[in-house]
């Protein structure tokens, strides 16, 4: 687990956090860097912003028109991904070459290249993954449905890749400007580094390289707030697909809530792995459904808890949708076993102990939890799912998976 003394913290005076763990058994070194920027914080009109960035990002600055060639020559990699919430970008490399992670970080950051022909290569690459994994791809479109029938007020209600097709087709250099300007600025940023380092090599190189780039001053985040949902609703689709389809959602509480880690628990209880109830019920013994998952969005604000599977051939939508309700139900009525739930604790355990033994994901998570605000109780999070009782997870169940709160998907294959 990670050891919330072993992490120093620094902050430079243009705003940006740094945070630093030393660990001497690697040669290696991860210099992460995370931006307080997501879907959420784009404009209802020009959504998709923050997944083009991802992709901007690597198309060079000014000073290296190559962000991935220069980071190979020091026998490095790299890679980064957007969410609702925050855009992560990490470089692992040799430990020795560390400054050649700084340099690149911090030219991107100050000096991002706004080539126009390079934005328009990289705004086709974005429209044509659009088309390719949501508007062409059987199934592609269900979390497009499923976000605008659940959030109402919320930009959750749109996916990191965007709302519409046409917000990114029209998007122009000086509104990507304005947004990179905006955001992705030192007061805006939290810089982890993991690996064979010291913390007084990092101030140096982050003081170095970072410590002149100004910082945002039109940092304004707002956006609406969800309101309690209190009634059902059911959405239903016909396409061009092979099998019947089923997504039901339910909200649940943000992160940063006590009752995260019970909400958490019991998608292990229903969909971790071929020995989670759904798939015992529904798929090896009732056969109703070939694939079915549950899990969350484990987003910052309010979320969902997600099922969602598959119908075998010949299987009623309505008889797989009863057959869910079955399982959710008896969770509601019936406590889990000690034995139950001790299994799922110690697979969490065992998840969480593999992790931390690769200092990429302790990077990205230190770099998280100073997000959220928690990095003072990050070696406390195993504690709190060997605190939850079976008792817990029933009355959870019987408060937040109910009707009203829910939100069904019905896809039908034509």
């Amino acid at each position: 687990m990670q050891n919330m003394e072993s992490i120093k913290k620094l902050k430079l005076r243009n705003g940006l956090t740094v945070l630093v763990q030393e660990d001497k058994t690697t040669p290696m070194v991860v210099v992460n860097i995370l931006y307080k920027v997501g879907a959420k914080h784009e404009n209802i009109h020009k959504t998709g912003f923050a997944h083009l960035f991802e992709h901007l990002m690597f198309s060079g600055s000014i000073n290296i028109p190559e962000f991935d060639k220069a980071l190979q020559k020091v026998g490095g990699e790299n890679n980064a991904f957007t969410s609702n919430d925050y855009t992560n970008f990490y470089c692992s490399l040799p430990a020795v070459n560390i400054e050649t992670a700084f340099w690149l970080e911090s030219d991107r950051m100050l000096s991002l290249a706004f080539d126009i022909n390079k934005f328009e290569t990289q705004k086709k690459v974005v429209c044509e993954e659009f088309r390719e994994n949501y508007l062409n791809k059987p199934y592609g479109d269900v979390w497009h449905l499923m976000r605008s029938l659940a959030y109402k007020e919320h930009p959750y209600q749109w996916m990191t890749i965007g709302k519409e097709l046409s917000h990114i087709e029209e998007a122009t250099i000086n509104e990507a400007k304005e947004f990179f300007f905006t955001f992705y600025r030192p007061n805006n940023a939290i810089l982890s580094v993991v690996g064979n380092v010291t913390l007084q090599e990092v101030e140096r190189l982050a003081n170095k390289w970072f410590g002149d780039i100004p910082s945002s001053e039109n940092l304004q985040i707002s956006y609406s707030k969800e309101p309690p949902q209190n009634e059902s609703r059911i959405f239903e689709k016909k396409a061009n697909v092979p099998f019947d389809y089923i997504m039901k959602t339910w909200h649940v509480e943000d992160r940063l809530n006590a009752n995260f880690y019970t909400m958490d628990l019991i998608t292990d209880v229903l969909g971790g792995g071929d020995s989670s109830r759904l798939y015992q019920s529904l798929v090896k013994e009732q056969t109703l459904f070939s694939s079915i998952n549950c899990y969350h969005l484990g987003a910052l604000d309010p979320s969902l808890f997600v099922i969602e599977g598959k119908l075998n051939s010949g299987v009623s939508i309505e008889k797989g949708n009863n057959g869910i309700q079955e399982e959710i139900e008896k969770l509601k009525t019936s406590l889990l076993t000690e034995p139950e739930l001790n299994k799922i604790s110690n697979r969490i355990e065992t998840i969480h102990s593999f992790e931390d033994t690769q200092i990429m994901h302790r990077a990205h998570n230190i770099a998280y939890f100073e997000l959220i605000e928690k990095l003072d109780v990050i070696d406390q999070e195993l504690a709190r799912y060997k605190e939850i009782t079976n008792l817990q997870v029933q009355q959870y169940c019987q408060n937040t998976l109910v009707n009203n709160n829910s939100n069904t998907l019905f896809y039908y294959a034509k």
